[in-house]
């Protein structure tokens, strides 16, 4: 008996021990970011029980924030807009280092292979390079056009080769910064800088160009041109090539209408052979095919488009809108083109991110200071979650993606 007690208290003990070592672990494939922009703090939250795990205060002016993750996914790095770049440990829940590396920041980007950190800046203007270790200064690049003047930098993009692209908006050209240079081999942090990244610099591309994004297989780069009506166009398979200029007639068009929020050209989604995007200034979600890019179709909609974002199963395409039609979220159908649901959630829709295969969609209603979840195959609303103003919206699985 004594021994059938002592077995039966060790057992006891050993399950206890098991279960809370098991408790202290945990995943970082279902958390992900939520931006607080009117209080700099951001919430880390998890998708599969659809909660909040913690809200981290101390981040600076985030109006215009971005997330990017690392390889392994536990941490994420913020792109603040008073040029502020902060390290979060998701599993941790804390602040691991932040620094201010500009004067005015508006996003940036990882490497292919993890190890580096590109900020685009529109003050000094240029792109500066981290350790995503350290955070420590790899490599500065000003985006000198000539006469001593720097251009604002928008649209950086990792693509393949742990190569970086981005576009001058004042000088209309499109940079492509070759980062194998720096002597970094992969699975060791950056000792020193041993050269500056190879640049090859695209010029005359187009007036103004305000945003880009790097399609999925990064192999196409498209830049949107707010001082003309088309697009530029690089095809990172023929480089040789150079920028081209497609869908001549997309832009602002002959009738100058107010722009009242430009829309996201990463919101761009690809369907298939498909690629569905905002039109500038017009209550339009524009289609084209992706081998030509030629318009193919139009879809009017509710109001001017801000993101046009496509399920993980490309079957569904979710649209917001500009103020002042930023209550409003409208569902195309892919293969028919046709709007199937209007939902109102509330004003100031400002994001939407799809759970990594598609079951659900997180909105962000910074007017309602909430977080909505839709089933994405009944479109209709299973939870609501209280945020301070939130706006972008970041999940870990974009750690595996190209240019997210």
């Amino acid at each position: 008996m004594k021994y059938l007690f002592l077995l039966s208290v060790i057992l006891l003990n050993s399950l206890f021990v098991g279960s809370a070592y098991s408790a202290a672990l945990r995943g970082t494939g279902d958390l992900g970011l939520v931006i607080e922009r009117a209080d700099s703090s951001v919430l880390i939250v998890e998708h599969s029980h659809n909660q909040i795990l913690k809200r981290i205060t101390g981040l600076g002016d985030l109006s215009h924030a971005s997330v990017v993750f690392s390889r392994d996914a536990r941490f994420a790095f913020i792109f603040g807009r008073d040029g502020g770049l902060s390290k979060i440990d998701l599993l941790a829940q804390k602040i691991v280092k932040r620094i201010i590396q500009s004067g005015n920041s508006i996003g940036g980007a990882i490497s292919q292979n993890g190890q580096l950190i590109a900020v685009s800046n529109y003050t000094p203007g240029g792109v500066r390079i981290f350790d995503t270790e350290t955070l420590a200064l790899v490599a500065d690049i000003p985006a000198d056009y000539g006469a001593g003047k720097n251009s604002k930098v928008i649209g950086l993009v990792d693509v393949p080769d742990n190569k970086f692209l981005f576009s001058l908006y004042d000088a209309g050209e499109i940079w492509l910064a070759d980062m194998n240079q720096l002597g970094k081999q992969a699975g060791n942090s950056v000792k020193k800088q041993t050269s500056q990244p190879r640049i090859t610099k695209y010029k005359n591309i187009g007036k103004l160009p305000y945003d880009g994004l790097i399609t999925g297989d990064g192999r196409h780069y498209v830049a949107g041109l707010f001082g003309e009506d088309g697009l530029a166009h690089l095809d990172l398979w023929h480089l040789e090539n150079g920028v081209k200029k497609i869908m001549p007639d997309y832009g602002r068009g002959q009738k100058k209408l107010p722009v009242y929020k430009m829309p996201h050209l990463e919101g761009w989604a690809v369907a298939g052979s498909q690629a569905f995007f905002p039109a500038v200034g017009q209550h339009q979600v524009i289609v084209a095919n992706t081998k030509t890019w030629r318009q193919t179709a139009a879809i009017d909609v509710i109001g001017q488009p801000v993101f046009v974002m496509a399920e993980p199963t490309g079957r569904k395409i979710w649209v917001n809108f500009a103020f002042p039609d930023n209550q409003w979220v409208q569902v195309i159908d892919v293969e028919t083109h046709q709007i199937i649901k209007t939902l109102r959630p509330g004003k100031g829709v400002l994001h939407m991110e799809f759970t990594p295969r598609g079951e659900a969609v997180w909105i962000s209603v910074r007017d309602q200071n909430q977080l909505q979840i839709y089933d994405t195959q009944q479109m209709s609303l299973i939870k609501q979650l209280t945020a301070k103003k939130p706006s972008g919206i970041f999940f870990t699985s974009r750690a595996h993606r190209i240019g997210l």
